[in-house]
C-alpha cells in the first residue's frame, strides 16, 4: 500500500516556475514508478511526466517536454516535478500516481495523491 500526498500547487504568471512535490508513504515505495497527470476543467485526464523506479529513465508528453522535469529521492520516499516557463495552458490539478510498472495510460496506475491545483494566468 502507497499513500500519496502533492503539495507546491499555486498561483503564478506565465513564464514563472513552480516545484510539485509528491511524498509517499510506506516501505515499498522504490518499487513503484511515479506519474504526473493533469485535469482541467471539462478536460479528460492528461499525462505529463513518469519515471522509473531508480529515477534514471524518465518520459514526458509533447506539451511539457523541455519545459518539465520529474526526479525523485527515494531516501525521502519523494518524486518532485519542476515546471518551468509555464503557460495558461498548464491550468490544471495536477495529481502524482504510483504503478508497478511505466506507462502514460491513467488507468496502470493503482495509487492516487489528491491533487493540488496550479493555476497559470496570462
Amino acid at each position: 500500500q502507497v499513500q500519496l500526498v502533492e503539495s507546491g500547487g499555486g498561483l503564478v504568471q506565465a513564464g514563472g516556475s513552480l516545484r510539485l512535490s509528491c511524498a509517499a508513504s510506506g516501505r515499498t515505495f522504490s518499487r513503484y514508478v511515479v506519474g504526473w497527470f493533469r485535469q482541467a476543467p471539462g478536460k479528460e485526464r492528461e499525462f505529463v511526466a513518469v519515471i522509473n523506479w531508480s529515477g534514471d529513465t524518465t518520459s514526458y508528453a509533447d506539451s511539457v517536454k523541455g519545459r518539465f522535469t520529474i526526479s525523485r529521492v527515494n531516501a525521502k520516499n519523494t518524486v518532485y516535478l519542476q515546471m518551468n516557463s509555464l503557460k495558461p495552458e498548464d491550468t490544471a490539478v495536477y495529481y502524482c500516481a504510483a504503478a508497478p510498472f511505466p506507462g502514460s495510460d491513467w488507468e496502470r496506475y493503482d495509487y492516487w495523491g489528491q491533487g493540488t491545483q496550479v493555476t497559470v494566468s496570462s
